[in-house]
């Protein structure tokens, strides 16, 4: 069955047009000026029940305008959506029951309480019987590792502890679909690890649907089994992770911290690498794995290259957005 799903779903705002120079801008105040943005146009999508999907993009791409509707923020231009068999902008309050939301920099806990004062309101906001919200809590509490902090007011909570705590309190009422928006945004490796973790036992153990946003490539491939790319407000790649990670994540970037700055042109060629340099003594091999992996790269540059620092990465997401668009536009060319 289908979680969700939409059909030319778009939106367009109404903007005030930014006049120039004093004249214009008192101009402005007694007659303004109207333009028409389109922030969202005509997305179609199928999302089924039990799926993990990033949906991804550059910044003003659509992303957030598009989850606000889905969520019923936002009310669309154009278009129909049905999520969980809603209208999200006209039965806002019922799918609200059934869904889940995260956003990595926006906090749905209260800041001077502690979070288990946090999960006693949600229960009551959610109408959760008493013993089910109880055995809930509990199991969510031991699964997340909330307990030493779980009466710590939230202010005096480190982002990672936060993000468990948020994570945690958006699945008490057992939401069928989770929206995900940048949900280890600031978060260091291991802790993003084991959220990541977290996220994927929810998914396997109770078939909660994931909707993510992020712009961490681990996220996507970690957490995903399918990857939508928009861009200006349309669906540019709609297809399974595994076939994007064969075009775009068989990269990796390795990162080199040399005690003397020296011209990037005089380091060693790797095969199936290039050399680029960035500031403060670091120079980035970018390697195909198509043409080599990492135990021979690692091979070469300790036996060619004095290093005093290394790591190995994933490229940036948007990185990644930007080589598939350039693939994306090479072909059409071809074509």
């Amino acid at each position: 069955m289908l979680a969700l799903q939409t059909r030319g779903l778009g939106k367009t705002f109404r903007v005030k047009r930014k006049e120039t120079g004093l004249t214009g801008s008192f101009r402005s105040l007694w007659n303004p000026r109207w333009e028409t943005k389109e922030a969202v146009r005509g997305i179609d999508l199928n999302v089924h029940e039990g799926e993990t999907v990033a949906f991804l993009g550059p910044n003003g791409a659509g992303k957030s305008t598009t989850i606000k509707m889905l969520t019923g923020i936002l009310h669309p231009t154009s278009g129909e959506a049905d999520v969980l068999g809603f209208t999200p902008w006209k039965e806002r309050e019922r799918l609200a029951y059934r869904i889940g939301t995260v956003f990595g920099q926006k906090s749905q806990l209260w800041y001077h309480l502690p979070p288990v004062d946090t999960f006693e309101l949600i229960g009551r906001i959610y109408e959760l019987k008493r013993d089910d919200y109880t055995k809930r809590r509990d199991d969510l509490i031991e699964r997340f590792e909330l307990g030493p902090y779980l009466h710590t007011p939230v202010r005096k909570l480190s982002l990672g502890e936060r993000m468990r705590c948020e994570i945690a309190a958006s699945m008490l009422h057992r939401p069928k679909l989770l929206f995900m928006d940048e949900p280890t945004i600031g978060l260091d490796a291991v802790v993003k690890q084991r959220i990541r973790e977290l996220i994927r036992e929810r998914n396997r153990k109770e078939g909660t649907t994931v909707f993510l946003t992020s712009h961490d490539a681990g996220d996507v491939e970690t957490l995903c089994s399918r990857a939508v790319v928009i861009h200006h407000g349309g669906v540019l790649i709609d297809e399974p992770v595994d076939k994007m990670k064969r075009e775009v994540l068989s990269r990796k970037n390795v990162t080199l911290t040399l005690p003397n700055v020296i011209d990037y042109e005089d380091l060693p060629a790797i095969w199936g690498g290039q050399w680029l340099q960035e500031e403060g003594g670091k120079y980035r091999l970018t390697v195909d794995l198509k043409q080599t992996n990492i135990e021979r790269v690692m091979g070469e540059l300790i036996g060619r290259v004095s290093f005093t620092d290394v790591n190995v990465e994933d490229p940036p997401l948007e990185e990644i957005i930007k080589h598939i668009y350039g693939m994306r536009a090479e072909k059409e060319g071809a074509g």
